[in-house]
């Protein structure tokens, strides 16, 4: 696969995720708010691993997710992270390339450690994220590979990245190199608290350097700071090319300059574990958004993802999505 051909190069946190059934006690004895993700320090890391119960690690990050469910449903995708040079490090690189991703950011060679996220998940099947960014934070514009971002139909943008000044300026830098080849910028606002701490410029990237905006309700309203999902709609209109936004159980909505697309969610038997639900509706609308499909379809596709997700442990899937659109009769 050519670095320079890709339908979408994700940029974002490169992490290890460590996945452990706990229930509300616990987060609350431990100060944990629930359904957020919390930064932590690497003593804080540390102390929480110790007090879970047996834990799986699998290869996360939220970009990361994205992209390696687009391979599986028949992309070519990229990816732009920082891992560390150690153990995590290579369990990182050796999942998003065994994927079927392209990745080749040169790793932290001294330093910090590969990021890793303590994923508490509770029976309704909410996910509470503790991180430790470690290396993902050394990640640069100098990281940045500009034949990849100029070659991809789509470079996708992961919020969470925006709580570091280096990454910052990496999300400029990639966004003004996809523009000037003509390419599309998309963005997904990732979690309302990281909304919170970055309104105005997410608000000044989302109208000046955006194209596809992905949010679910409650992060679109937040960065409007509406008090209603639909002024929130009203709001976020004029800015983006499209507006994709998820409202769990209610299904999604599309907005585009002059339409309205509103999209069912997927029926489940099931839910298990909600990590990772709007990355794979991500990767299932690029993936239609890509081939020039309408966007009902990049609706019912992202749907189909969305939900598959959502019935197991993780946020990787398990079986090929592609099979999975035949199936449900979506692609």
């Amino acid at each position: 696969m050519s670095k320079g051909n890709l339908d979408v190069v994700g940029i974002g946190n490169a992490i290890v995720d460590v996945l452990s059934k706990t229930d509300d006690s616990f987060l609350q004895n431990n100060g944990i708010r629930k359904g957020t993700m919390t930064l932590v320090e690497a003593a804080q890391a540390e102390d929480l691993y110790a007090k879970v119960g047996p834990g799986v690690e699998v290869s996360g990050g939220s970009a990361a997710n994205t992209v390696a469910a687009l391979a599986s449903l028949g992309s070519t995708a990229g990816f732009i992270g920082k891992v560390a040079q150690d153990q995590l490090g290579s369990v990182f690189r050796h999942d998003i390339r065994a994927a079927g991703v392209t990745f080749e950011t040169a790793p932290l060679v001294k330093g910090v450690p590969t990021a890793r996220c303590m994923v508490l998940i509770t029976p309704d099947a909410q996910r509470t994220m503790n991180t430790y960014l470690g290396a993902c934070v050394y990640l640069s514009p100098e990281d940045l590979d500009g034949e990849m971002i100029s070659g991809a139909q789509v470079t996708y943008l992961e919020g969470y990245l925006f709580d570091r000044d280096n990454a910052k300026r990496a999300f400029y830098k990639a966004a003004q190199t996809a523009h000037k080849a003509g390419r599309k910028v998309a963005l997904s606002l990732s979690d309302p608290f990281c909304v919170d701490r970055h309104r105005e410029e997410f608000l000044e990237l989302v109208k000046d350097h955006v194209d596809i905006l992905f949010a679910n309700e409650a992060e679109i309203m937040s960065l409007y700071k509406a008090n209603d999902f639909d002024a929130a709609v009203t709001a976020a209109r004029p800015h983006c090319e499209l507006s994709v936004i998820t409202r769990s159980e209610k299904g999604s909505i599309i907005i585009g300059q002059g339409e309205t697309v509103e999209i069912r969610a997927e029926p489940v038997s099931r839910v298990v574990d909600t990590t990772g639900a709007g990355d794979l509706y991500a990767a299932g609308f690029l993936h239609g958004y890509t081939r020039q499909r309408d966007l009902k379809t990049c609706g019912r596709m992202a749907s189909v993802t969305a939900g598959e997700i959502i019935g197991q442990v993780g946020a990787r899937p398990q079986r090929n999505l592609a099979a999975l659109l035949k199936e449900k009769d979506a692609a």
